[in-house]
């Protein structure tokens, strides 16, 4: 490009140009080589052409860029030091008046916040006020902050964050690449400065001394100076993006309560960034390549329904390697394979699902969060060993290469294993996501009862308000808020203590509670440096901002719940609901059985248990059997409530006696629940394997040996009534009725759902092993019209006595139990 059509565009270099025509004295007309290698992309390319190592050096660029200017002593001559340019041919003289009169967009003096980031991580960040005016050259006052005498012993970084940021480091050009005179001395002593490690993590690239972080230059955008003040606030959020759970934090504007989830279900229930998109944001930010995607169809291993994988290979519009054909409907499974490459094509991690997953798109999201999952284990971690990455990877899909791998993250571990030693915080930072780490204190629930409280899967919508407040002070400093936050149930996508309070409480309900501070980096990327927040840090030694005495208090209220889309679908079609028809259909079963004992295999949150509670029966004992401990949480809570003094309940099951919550698997025999009247197993079977079913059928009528049996599954011939009754009610969004047409179990936490001849080989063979007689019959739907019930369900009735089992082991553990003669009491 030439000089005048240059001048002539938006190009940044073209500011940089009309500014160095402004400077005074010998430096007139000079252009610093680090500017033209930091904003020109071609040049940039070019370098790195010429030698790889260009990327993680950017002092190699300088010197092709002065090598190459040598070769041109007839139009281009060099500054003394040799580290900026000018054409030696002068100008015309009217077009030099021009640049310089031009207006630069800055008043006569201009206040630009900035930080100085010091070479020692022993040092602290300090803020710091740089002070440009209109017919100066920018670069030149920064030169002075860093003690050097002008702007071509600077030395430019690339931008630093988010793609449209301006934010850029600036340093000293080290002493082994900076040529100066002998009597120079000021400048020789400025460049004697140690690696400094906090600001090449953020550059990517080798940065010597000390590093001052600015916004401020020229843009693609306006020939104007641009610049905008960078704060402690800036450099905590740079900090945090470069971390997983960190861009997933910042994408969903709660860096104090948003955590990345350990799951990814359905793209409606996801809120935030995707995990394909983080995981392509955090390449980005630790200069590393685009990550590569490749997705396969093959034939699902349990349907010998679906075509053979193609060997043909297409792209589909993401750019996606994709194998063989998308045949959702027909039941195609599908693996996605991710692979991150350094900047010099070595492997550094690979996973390989070995997984299927119906839809293409749910597969690369899933390979995705697999690596953002071991990525973020290993930043809480920063010195686990290799054994424990390799392990950690094995139960991920994931392999990674500890040679590259290291290379390219070796100044993470500096920078943040730093704050695992200082403060309060040392423990927090290696793991905070874990609930050891925190306590919580002085929880407050207020409101009435809705009887509406979250479970598994379900969309918890919430406002809530987080601020820093001062023990001993009335003080209190906003942090964060959000009108209306949304998160799903179980799957860790907010810290673990917001969740648990939110487990325990209903619509309308408030709560508030106290908690120890999280990692300081945390608390600095949300309270955006107002005076206020600043107030309360107490200076140390080690940390001029350290949280004294203070603490976060969390405020919420529980606006309404979402429940998952199985249950959204069956209330659409169903009145009553298909879950309570369910749990009504159990109930006259065990009303008409008189039986005195009954267990509720995978209980959940005690919905029959509670309905029970409703009605008159024969019970004297009832007990509820689950693997997960928040879901008995909320059934304890329930019956505590009905079964309390206070209640009525006990006028109308007279009979009752006991009542008892079991943790445990179902596919674990305890002896304490054999030989009952009834057992009921509503609508679990489908959340395992298929193997897992057949041995839980094998195991409660050969070892617990009920009198009667009761289990309702899904009849998957049923869903594609219930899907096209969803889909007219959705909205004109293709991709969620896409997600729906394409959806082939009602609930994505389905392991398999059967036929109605699935279902009925099922129980016939095992009522056949073990003695036991079976009937069928179903709710939602009606028997003899296609496509039967929507819930169908087999009675299993013993047809002999049931032998005794000398086994007395105790493979559950007694979560909440109830005795008419004694208190309730609780283990949790």
């Amino acid at each position: 490009m030439s000089f005048l059509k240059l001048l002539s565009s938006l190009h940044p270099l073209n500011g940089h140009f009309r500014a160095a025509w402004r400077r005074e004295g010998r430096f007139n007309g000079y252009i610093p080589v680090s500017v033209i290698t930091g904003y020109d992309a071609k040049v940039c390319h070019l370098c790195k052409y010429i030698n790889p190592e260009g990327e993680s050096n950017s002092f190699l660029a300088t010197k092709f860029v002065l090598r190459a200017a040598a070769t041109l002593p007839g139009s281009v001559s060099t500054s003394e030091d040799q580290l900026s340019v000018r054409r030696q041919n002068p100008y015309p003289l009217e077009l030099i008046e021009s640049l310089v009169n031009q207006q630069s967009g800055l008043p006569e003096s201009t206040s630009v916040g900035a930080l100085l980031i010091p070479s020692s991580i022993k040092n602290s960040v300090e803020p710091l006020t740089v002070s440009v005016s209109a017919n100066g050259y920018y670069l030149d006052v920064i030169a002075r902050e860093l003690g050097v005498t002008d702007a071509s012993q600077v030395m430019v970084s690339r931008t630093i964050g988010k793609a449209s940021s301006e934010v850029r480091l600036y340093c000293c050009t080290p002493k082994s690449y900076q040529l100066v005179s002998s009597s120079d001395s000021h400048a020789k002593e400025a460049v004697q400065g140690c690696l400094n490690e906090r600001a090449s993590y953020f550059a990517g690239h080798l940065i010597y001394g000390d590093a001052i972080l600015a916004s401020i230059g020229y843009t693609w955008r306006s020939t104007d100076l641009f610049y905008e003040d960078v704060s402690l606030h800036t450099y905590y959020r740079l900090l945090l993006s470069k971390m997983p759970s960190g861009i997933y934090k910042l994408s969903r504007e709660a860096v104090l309560a948003a955590e990345l989830p350990v799951v990814f279900t359905t793209r409606s229930n996801w809120r935030g960034s995707f995990p394909k998109d983080i995981l392509c944001t955090f390449c980005r930010q630790h200069r590393l390549p685009e990550p590569v995607f490749s997705a396969a169809s093959s034939p699902s291993e349990s349907s010998s329904e679906l075509p053979a994988s193609h060997s043909n290979e297409d792209r589909n519009g993401e750019g996606l390697a994709v194998s063989g054909r998308e045949l959702v409907d027909s039941g195609g499974a599908f693996r996605c394979e991710v692979k991150i490459f350094s900047m010099c094509q070595k492997l550094i991690i690979e996973c390989s699902l070995k997984k299927t997953y119906k839809k293409q798109s749910d597969a690369i999201q899933n390979a995705a969060l697999n690596v953002l999952s071991w990525l973020n284990s290993y930043f809480r971690k920063l010195d686990m060993s290799i054994e424990e990455l390799s392990s950690l990877g094995v139960e991920l899909d994931i392999q990674f290469y500890p040679q590259h791998f290291f290379k390219e993250f070796v100044w993470c571990q500096s920078v943040h294993n730093y704050w695992h030693s200082i403060g309060t915080y040392s423990n927090c930072l290696s793991q905070p996501n874990t609930m050891v780490e925190y306590s919580v204190r002085s929880i407050n629930i207020e409101g009435p009862s809705s009887g509406v409280s979250p479970s598994s899967g379900s969309l918890a919508s919430i406002s809530i308000s987080i601020s820093l407040v001062a023990e001993g002070e009335d003080t209190k400093e906003l942090l964060e808020s959000s009108e209306e936050f949304e998160f799903e149930i179980g799957t860790g996508a907010v810290i673990p203590h917001l969740e648990a309070v939110v487990a325990q409480i209903v619509v309308g309900q408030s709560a508030s509670f106290i908690m120890e501070l999280p990692p300081q980096e945390l608390v600095f990327a949300a309270c955006n440096d107002s005076a206020r927040a600043l107030s309360l840090f107490s200076p140390s030694e080690q940390n001029p901002y350290f949280l004294s005495d203070c603490s976060l208090e969390y405020s919420i209220v529980l606006l309404r719940i979402t429940e998952p889309l199985e249950e959204r679908m069956e209330k659409a079609l169903f009145s009553p609901p298909l879950s309570k028809q369910r749990v009504d259909y159990a109930v006259q079963h065990i009303r008409e059985s008189c039986a005195t004992s009954l267990v509720d295999f995978g209980c959940g949150s005690g919905s029959l248990l509670d309905s029970l509670l409703d009605y008159s029966t024969s019970l004297e004992k009832i007990v509820g059997v689950d693997i997960s401990q928040k879901a008995l949480t909320r059934a304890a809570k329930t019956l505590h409530s009905k079964l309390s003094p206070n209640s009525n309940t006990l006028l109308s099951n007279n009979r009752l006696k006991s009542a008892l919550l079991y943790e445990g698997s179902v596919t674990n025999f305890d002896h304490r629940l054999s030989g009952f009247d009834v057992g009921t197993c509503l609508e679990v079977i489908e959340h395992m394997e298929e193997g897992q079913a057949c041995l839980f059928g094998d195991i409660v009528l050969s070892l617990f040996c009920p009198r009667i049996l009761i289990v309702s599954t899904p009849n998957f011939e049923y869903n594609v009534i219930l899907q096209k009754s969803t889909l007219q009610s959705q909205d004109d969004d293709p991709d969620e009725k896409n997600q729906i047409q394409s959806c082939k179990f009602r609930n994505h936490d389905h392991k398999f759902e059967w036929t109605r001849e699935q279902f009925a080989h099922w129980a016939s063979a095992l009522a056949t092993r073990h003695n036991y007689s079976v009937e069928y019959s179903g709710v939602g739907g009606a028997a003899g019209v296609e496509p039967g019930f929507a819930s169908q369900i087999a009675v299993f009735r013993r047809l002999f006595d049931s032998p005794n089992h000398i086994d007395s082991a105790h493979q559950y553990e007694v979560i909440w139990e109830w005795s008419i003669t004694d208190s309730s009491r609780s283990a949790l």
